[in-house]
């Protein structure tokens, strides 16, 4: 078997597998059947609205009545057309965020430390937002059953309109609602000092003479998250957008739109997370202060997009006796996929949210290998160079191995050539002698491929994790080079990596089967144009990488010609 062919058109396969990918997501953003497309967005205007609270969960209490919807005869809840309520602006240091007083949504929030671009360093990514864009907004309240209660229909008051870090570095907002009934509710958000996490509470003043009961629930709410396009004309790099959930029981998984509109997820846990994802970017419910919690989403309409929401409510209730007082409460974290961060929340699975795949035990380790290199270096590019020289040194002997069967099979080109010559279209007789001339010149001709073929996982893990980490968006390197995760604005690393595929080829015995020359020779201008779009910080690897094994390869086939 030829094993180098093998990878050839293993190699060209992915290439094209990764077109296809494109074209296929291009299909699935125009198809009008695909409520996620914008081709649907007219025809989603159509469609009547849903419920969007979530029902109360069932009680088992002997001495609370059973658990309906929480809205008498399944009234539509429609933000859209309803007031939008005083809006209570909030400064960090991390964040700007704005927070409406019906319902208490948080409908605006601000990184100030991840600006849009380089060139646009005081306008931070805008990670929630309620505009004519789309939406990406925060809610959550208190359902149950024998009264009314303060869910994300409710217009709350508060004297609040400015809102900024005090002198122990919180920042807290109150909302206010008194319900028909008497019960007064406050929800309280509390911002904090270098941190994205943010609290969420509701105190219950049960100032009537009957005991208090209620749940309480979180959800996220977007339209269609479309990323922008990082490799031209062949799509976008393949970064996941969507929901996803974390359970005790089944651990770490995606929700997609398409998933959430081809029905409702209603599953129990005992712990767990709901989240909203995009690339480099998390927005997260971690509930808290019950001992089980159903995990939710749907998918409304209005005029513009689908409505995509997954949520939590607790199972447990919360009784307040009355005259009493007390809390309900929960938390989020809204802002970038900061490991170090995530790892501090101490919140199990929230850390799969920067997603390696299948490779994340391969992929962690060298992710942990590059930030404690940045840290003694100070800079991602140099950092990166440096990961990928001792990833190199650890497969030395294994490249070495690979390189010394190539210097001898090229060795014996001359030779491969002849027999080629002499058996002419006998391709069996052919095959046939070059075996016995590789048996009697003790060449393994599968020694090249094979330990090329076991550094691979490491290869592709390095890929995700230098396409996954936010810490490389908007890293300066040196020169034009201001932003490792954008593509390099002049293609000079692209070009470069294309003219060391080539140099490679020259090292390597060329191949005998004219098809396979020419697709030889076709690879790296086919690699070079894919590595134009693809961000720096890859095609930094993949030069760097390059160039070591031609330096590598270069010695080692010079050594045994000259044998």
């Amino acid at each position: 078997m030829d094993f180098r062919r093998i990878i050839l058109f293993g190699a060209l396969g992915l290439v094209l597998a990764m077109i296809w990918q494109s074209w296929v997501q291009f299909q699935i953003d125009h198809d009008p059947t695909n409520p996620a497309s914008p081709a649907a967005q007219q025809a989603a205007a159509n469609s009547s609205g849903v419920d969007d609270v979530p029902d109360a969960p069932a009680i088992t209490t002997s001495d609370v009545p059973q658990a309906t919807s929480v809205i008498e005869g399944g009234a539509s809840v429609d933000d859209t057309s309803s007031s939008q309520g005083q809006i209570i602006n909030v400064k960090t240091d991390f964040v700007n965020a704005s927070i409406s007083t019906k319902g208490g949504d948080i409908v605006f929030l601000e990184l100030i430390k991840h600006p849009i671009s380089v060139e646009q360093p005081d306008q931070g990514i805008e990670l929630l937002h309620k505009d004519t864009s789309g939406l990406n907004i925060v809610q959550s309240g208190l359902i149950g059953t024998d009264r009314e209660y303060p869910n994300h229909s409710i217009e709350f008051t508060s004297s609040q309109t400015e809102v900024e870090l005090d002198g122990e570095g919180k920042a807290e907002v109150i909302l206010n609602w008194t319900a028909p009934d008497g019960v007064s509710y406050q929800k309280v958000y509390t911002f904090r000092e270098s941190s994205y996490h943010v609290d969420v509470e509701f105190r219950v003043d049960n100032n009537i003479e009957s005991n208090w009961t209620g749940f309480f629930y979180g959800q996220l709410k977007q339209t269609a998250v479309v990323q922008e396009g990082s490799m031209g004309f062949l799509g976008r790099l393949p970064s996941y957008s969507g929901a996803a959930i974390y359970t005790a029981e089944d651990k770490y998984d995606k929700i997609d739109y398409s998933d959430i509109s081809d029905g409702p997820l209603n599953l129990s846990t005992t712990e767990g997370w709901v989240a909203m994802l995009q690339h480099y970017f998390v927005t997260a419910w971690l509930p808290e202060g019950s001992s089980g919690y159903q995990l939710y989403s749907g998918v409304s309409r209005n005029e513009l997009a689908p409505e995509y929401r997954i949520g939590f409510k607790h199972t447990e209730p919360v009784s307040i006796a009355a005259g009493q007082s007390g809390t309900i409460n929960s938390s989020l974290f809204v802002g970038p996929k900061e490991q170090k961060r995530l790892n501090a929340l101490g919140v199990p699975g929230i850390e799969l949210t920067v997603d390696y795949g299948f490779l994340t035990p391969v992929a962690d380790p060298l992710f942990w290998l590059l930030t404690k290199i940045h840290g003694f270096v100070g800079n991602w590019g140099w950092a990166i160079i440096l990961l990928t020289v001792l990833v190199k040194a650890v497969f030395l002997p294994l490249s070495a191995a690979s390189y010394k069967s190539m210097a001898k099979m090229k060795k014996l080109q001359p030779r491969l050539t002849t027999l080629k010559e002499r058996y002419g279209d006998d391709k069996q007789k052919f095959q046939q002698e070059m075996m016995k001339l590789y048996k009697t010149e003790k060449v393994n001709p599968a020694g090249g491929c094979l330990p090329i073929l076991v550094q691979i996982p490491v290869f592709i893990a390095l890929y995700w994790v230098l396409l996954e980490s936010v810490e490389l968006r908007q890293a300066d390197f040196m020169l034009w080079l201001n932003d490792l995760s954008l593509p390099d604005p002049y293609y000079v690393l692209p070009l470069i990596m294309g003219a060391s595929m080539l140099a490679q080829q020259l090292l390597n015995p060329a191949p005998l089967d004219p098809l396979q020359k020419k697709i030889m020779t076709a690879l790296p201008v086919v690699f070079t144009v894919f590595f134009l779009w693809f961000p720096a910080g890859l095609v930094l690897y993949w030069v760097v990488n390059n160039l070591l094994s031609i330096a590598q390869q270069y010695f080692i086939t010079k050594k045994y010609q000259n044998a």
